[in-house]
């Protein structure tokens, strides 16, 4: 597929402050996928080509923590392993099975967690009792997360984020950076099957991917600078953000439009 410099320009542009939203709270897929969308790209090659830009986005975010100490990487092995094969078999199950389900529940679900994240005591800047072992956090959030971003994808980070405070009883900030982490290993595992498949549109995802680098490191910036204050409204924002976006794809007549 061939696009112009233009183009090309503006799609790095919509990387760079996608990746700078998705460092902070997720949720850049907001901005990325409709711009694919936008070139004529098919659903599946646009879905594809932003799995490859989000690669270096969350990329940039785990390296800048991970150089800062921010992840604990011992403690991560597991579950990067399990988000891993969660995200390849929710990209291969995605091919055979129709999502249409969850398209019609996540609104609720990520307005539950915008919810969660304004008024529970357990998100703050101090890390609380954990509550799930390394393994068996793995397990559950690792596995189960990873498939739901391979097999579908809005919200993943809202999902990773949740499970850290609630599960791992992580501060908004650590969390923030395992998040990163998984969200890199869901993004690879599902990248490498599209590629096999020959669906990423590779110039318009290394021009982003220039875009997303850039703005996921000064996004991490902004949150190992000032914390909880930027993260807990971002994410509450990006949820919600979200839900509205989804709930007015999938029901326009509450919206007043007749669907």
């Amino acid at each position: 597929m061939e696009l112009d410099l233009l183009t090309l320009g503006l799609l790095a542009l919509a990387a760079l402050l996608a990746g700078f939203i998705d460092a902070i709270a997720g949720g850049g897929g907001l901005i990325t996928v409709p711009a694919l969308l936008a070139t004529g790209m098919p659903p599946t090659m646009a879905l594809a080509t932003n799995k490859l830009q989000s690669c270096f986005g969350s990329f940039s975010a785990s390296l800048y923590y991970l150089r800062r100490g921010l992840i604990d990487w011992r403690n991560m092995r597991w579950a990067v392993a399990c988000t891993f094969v969660g995200s390849m078999l929710g990209t291969l199950l995605v091919q055979q099975i129709d999502a249409s389900v969850l398209e019609k529940v996540l609104p609720f679900l990520l307005a539950a967690f915008a919810l969660y994240f304004l008024f529970s005591p357990r998100v703050g800047d101090e890390d609380r009792q954990r509550r799930l072992g390394i393994i068996p956090f793995a397990l559950l959030v690792g596995t189960g997360v990873g498939f739901y971003d391979g097999f579908f994808g809005p919200g993943t980070g809202s999902f990773f984020a949740l499970g850290f405070i609630a599960l791992a009883g992580y501060s908004m900030g650590k969390a923030t950076a395992h998040t990163k982490l998984l969200n890199f290993t869901s993004n690879i595992a599902s990248l490498l099957f599209f590629m096999l498949g020959g669906q990423v549109v590779w110039i318009a995802g290394l021009a982003m991917a220039a875009g997303q680098f850039m703005g996921a490191r000064l996004g991490s910036k902004m949150v190992v600078t000032r914390g909880t204050r930027i993260i807990r409204p971002m994410l509450v924002t990006v949820s919600l953000v979200m839900s509205a976006r989804l709930l007015w794809q999938q029901y326009p007549q509450w919206f007043g439009w007749v669907g």
